[in-house]
């Protein structure tokens, strides 16, 4: 899958695919402009940027993807463009622009503005907000609070958007499994790759490095905090999954008076290192793999068999020949290795989706790639037409100037070691490679590293951890919550990530903490 070749040949991913349901409903709200001057305090040499005036008119133009052109018609929706700093230390030098997206609070007793982030990094904001905006317009949450979601710098309907692979080159590098030889041969055409695909990054985002070495979570959280003085918001009530945990907890160490409720749901470990954090995700991949073969066990007709204990076995079977074997899915595509697993993956993020999973299993049973393909596609946000989202460049780009990158070629090839025995299912059978990936060959350092943020006089916040959680283990949201010395509510299920997604006992603590700012009880559980 895309970060198996992008992140120490994992298989690695932060996307908080929330199912969020989209609607369908036209708006035609007219251009209109709200200005507001900067509210509450203003850093040096920022004032243009904190007081200026967001022109409010249809999303349509801003819709950048299928699933942004369904959601973005819903009725009430309206958009804008935010103007930040390319880098904040010249605001007078070279500026872009963020999408940002906004449905109104529906009742006459507003508190403010709740603005989230999806995760990934490199999701849609703007889509998650419309997405998730209809459910709650007639709701508390929706009758309080304007929804607003941004495309972060370089991402979505932000301009410029990272820009590294075209589509063909990204259908080829996921047909390509060469990755996984782990000879010199193979190591060294492996890091070729990985070196040209640093350079085509640089070469065809605009503004090139300067662009890569201000895309980070440290310079992300300075527009939001733009974002919220635009808003007319004194203090910021934000909603982050996934990946959009660290910026709520950036923001809160960055802004700490400015902060009035964080919800952090499917949490990252602040202080994790990057290898740490991608073993411990292949752990929460592998636990959710036995989930899913446990519950397929018992359907009459389980792709992998009646006995959970040998569906490792039976999953290495089907997918393994793969790797030299692609399996034709009729589009001149052949679904690989990489595509089984990135397929697989993306089902493995919530129970909804093990139905589709286990029939696209007995597809490949009988020599037809197509529905796992499809799984693979919605993970990679591939259109019909074969157009790619930014979102897998910008999650390379973006962790490339998160965490400092590991090149310690025997710390990679221990990684994958590690991993391969907390995921087995995942293990291709093939010697571990010790090539160094794309972010080693990055053009720009980092500028974040893992560490313990200090969230001194920071209002407590309330951290949503799931138990079988595939993507963000259930610990990290243990750590994150005693981190930011706020409150940790459990949530018993299998899935990624749990706010506003149909869980009523879930939905009501975190409703109730955002609107009075009430905390649930130690040891809280749903």
């Amino acid at each position: 899958m895309p970060a198996q070749k992008r992140y120490l040949s994992l298989a690695a991913c932060l996307l908080a695919l929330s199912g969020l349901v989209a609607c369908s409903s036209a708006s035609d709200s007219e251009p209109r402009s709200e200005p507001t001057g900067p509210t509450g305090p203003v850093p040096a040499g920022l004032d243009r940027f904190y007081g200026q005036a967001l022109d409010w008119g249809d999303c349509a133009p801003y819709a950048t993807s299928d699933s942004a052109r369904s959601t973005f018609q819903g009725d009430g929706l309206e958009c804008a463009r935010l103007t930040v700093p390319l880098d904040y230390s010249d605001p007078e030098g070279t500026t872009i622009t963020l999408g940002v997206l906004r449905q109104r609070a529906s009742g006459d007793d507003k508190i403010g503005s709740l603005v989230l982030n999806p995760g990934g990094p490199g999701a849609s904001g703007m889509t998650a907000a419309a997405s998730l905006a209809p459910g709650v317009a007639n709701q508390e949450l929706g009758e309080r609070f304007d929804i607003v979601g941004f495309d972060p710098r370089g991402i979505g309907a932000s301009e410029p958007a990272v820009q590294c692979l075209t589509g063909d080159e990204r259908d080829a590098d996921r047909g390509d499994d060469s990755e996984l030889d782990g000879t010199p041969q193979g190591v060294a055409e492996t890091e070729r790759q990985e070196r040209e695909f640093a350079q085509r990054c640089a070469q065809r985002t605009e503004h090139g490095k300067d662009m890569l070495a201000h895309l980070g979570t440290r310079d992300v959280v300075k527009d939001l905090d733009v974002l919220r003085s635009v808003l007319g918001d004194e203090k910021l009530s934000y909603l982050g999954y996934s990946y959009g945990t660290r910026i709520g907890y950036t923001y809160a160490e960055a802004f700490p008076k400015n902060v009035r409720a964080l919800v952090l749901d499917g949490a990252l470990d602040p202080e994790q290192d990057l290898v740490e954090s991608l073993v411990a995700q292949g752990e929460g991949f592998g636990k959710a793999f036995g989930e899913f073969a446990g519950w397929c066990a018992q359907q009459q007709d389980c792709a992998l068999g009646s006995d959970p204990a040998g569906a490792t076995k039976a999953y290495q079977d089907l997918t393994r020949p793969l790797i030299d074997n692609p399996v034709q899915v009729g589009d001149g595509r052949g679904l690989s290795y990489e595509d089984a697993t990135t397929g697989t993956i993306q089902a493995l993020y919530t129970e909804q989706l093990w139905e589709h999973l286990n029939s696209a299993l007995g597809e490949l049973r009988q020599g037809r790639g197509s529905a796992l393909m499809g799984l693979a596609d919605m993970y990679n946000e591939r259109s019909a037409n074969g157009e790619y989202s930014t979102t897998q460049d910008a999650f390379v780009a973006v962790r490339c100037v998160d965490d400092p990158r590991v090149t310690d070629k025997n710390k990679i090839r221990e990684a994958q070691e590690r991993y391969a025995k907390v995921a087995p299912f995942l293990d291709p059978g093939t010697p571990p490679s010790s090539a160094r990936d794309a972010c080693t060959f990055w053009p720009v350092p980092n500028t974040s590293e893992p560490h313990l943020p200090n969230v001194e006089g920071v209002p407590p916040a309330l951290v949503i951890s799931t138990t079988n959680d595939p993507a963000t283990p259930y610990q990290a949201g243990v750590n994150l919550a005693k981190a930011m010395k706020g409150a940790l509510l459990t949530y018993e299920g299998n899935q990624h990530t749990v706010f506003l997604q149909g869980v009523s006992c879930v939905d009501d603590i975190g409703v109730e903490y955002l609107v009075e700012g009430t905390l649930p009880e130690e040891g809280a559980r749903c």
